[in-house]
């Protein structure tokens, strides 16, 4: 990891994170203070940020590449929560202000970078931005919510049903996310994904 201050591409990162869905709000003064407390990482396919069972928690801000988050049951068994791409942040703040462990991990799907830091300071900064911090719970709360939607549709709806709900969703996720990893978000082969793919071919365009 590299402290973002000296990091060689600080300025490109600094553009990004200007963009982020939860700190496009922020001023200068503001986002250079935050800037002091972000490390840069840079992530290969299938790197955990953080393993399900962690009390070392951080805040991450996406800035490249697709993130993961799994849960995995007592006999191995993974299920996909959600993918967080450019622009999206991941984190684990609710199980921080709990004091319990990271309910998930969080992988990276693809080669990938983040801004990362302690989700202590992540959330004393929170705390002089009141503004920030009433705008990111809410992102949270948000985030908990599509989870739910999504657990309730693996349930509820058939193999195209879950397919359509994706794409009336999330149709601009649909090319940048790795086919397997789209099948396996949807409770689905990836043969079967790729049936419906062309049968309702018209809803891909």
């Amino acid at each position: 990891m590299t402290a973002l201050d000296k990091h060689p591409e600080k300025n490109l990162i600094r553009l990004q994170l200007s963009q982020n869905s939860v700190l496009q709000s922020l001023d200068s003064s503001a986002m250079a203070d935050l800037e002091a407390h972000l490390e840069i990482a840079d992530l290969k396919k299938g790197d955990i940020l953080l393993h399900q069972g962690d009390h070392q928690m951080e805040q991450y801000f996406v800035l490249d590449g697709i993130l993961k988050r799994i849960v995995s049951s007592a006999d191995a068994k993974e299920m996909i929560l959600r993918f967080a791409i450019e622009k999206d942040i991941e984190t684990s703040y609710a199980a921080w202000r709990l004091k319990t462990s990271a309910p998930y991990s969080i992988a990276s799907v693809t080669k990938a970078r983040v801004a990362r830091m302690p989700l202590k300071a992540w959330a004393e900064f929170l705390d002089a931005h009141p503004a920030l911090k009433e705008s990111f719970e809410f992102e949270v709360m948000r985030l908990m919510s599509e989870i739910m939607a999504h657990t309730i549709t693996l349930h509820m709806l058939d193999a195209p049903g879950r397919v359509e709900r994706f794409l009336r969703k999330y149709q601009y996720l649909f090319e940048l996310l790795p086919k397997k990893e789209l099948a396996a978000y949807l409770n689905l082969s990836p043969e079967t994904l790729s049936r419906l793919k062309t049968k309702h071919k018209e809803l891909f365009v």
